[in-house]
């Protein structure tokens, strides 16, 4: 079969076009703010993330918990063996939720930057992986056991403190679980806790 290249004029403007058009819409996209929000008084807040080593296949899970004053509360991480980025969000969460049962915490709010994860649990969609499901149902198994909880998703760049202590949990051999924050997320919590804004590109 032979192709016939005698439209490639016509053919190589309407692509320069069609690209014009793209860089044109991205370049007028108003990027997001995202800032690290507190929560509300007598509220405890949860930012939990998950870390997978895409050559490896490793997995490790953060989280850190913090009051109305933005103040450090309780900090969680650990490597998980060789799994996914979905099963790692999933763990981190789980692991929350039992920390949480453990201090007695009654008024909740869950964040995390993996929104396919918070949209399953939310809106309660059905998945097909047997173990994703598993997972989900330890989580939704706990969850009502907390008088009230706040399920939300942010942006990675307003979740960064989970993420450093889900990306230091890949050292770590046994669990770790801090009363005072670690010297790794404490420029972060003051940002956090200032209101510091970065924006996000589209």
């Amino acid at each position: 079969m032979m192709l016939s290249f005698t439209n490639f004029p016509k053919c190589q403007r309407l692509v320069q076009n069609q690209v014009h058009i793209l860089l044109t819409r991205n370049w007028h996209k108003e990027p997001i703010p995202v800032a690290w929000k507190k929560p509300e008084f007598g509220w405890t807040k949860l930012n939990f993330d998950g870390s997978c080593k895409g050559g490896t296949g490793k997995g490790s899970i953060g989280g850190v918990f913090r009051n109305h004053k933005a103040e450090f509360l309780l900090g969680y991480s650990e490597s998980i063996g060789r799994t996914t980025s979905t099963i790692a969000e999933l763990a981190a969460l789980r692991r929350g939720l039992e920390l949480v049962l453990e201090k007695g915490w009654n008024d909740v709010w869950l964040e995390g930057d993996a929104k396919t994860l918070v949209d399953i649990i939310v809106q309660r969609r059905q998945v097909k992986c047997a173990e994703v499901q598993r997972h989900i149902s330890q989580i939704k198994s706990i969850i009502p056991e907390i008088k009230n909880c706040l399920v939300t998703h942010i942006y990675r760049e307003g979740n960064r403190a989970a993420d450093r202590l889900a990306q230091m949990g890949h050292q770590f051999k046994k669990p770790q679980v801090w009363l005072h924050p670690p010297h790794e997320v404490l420029q972060i919590m003051d940002d956090d806790a200032e209101g510091k804004i970065f924006l996000r590109r589209r």
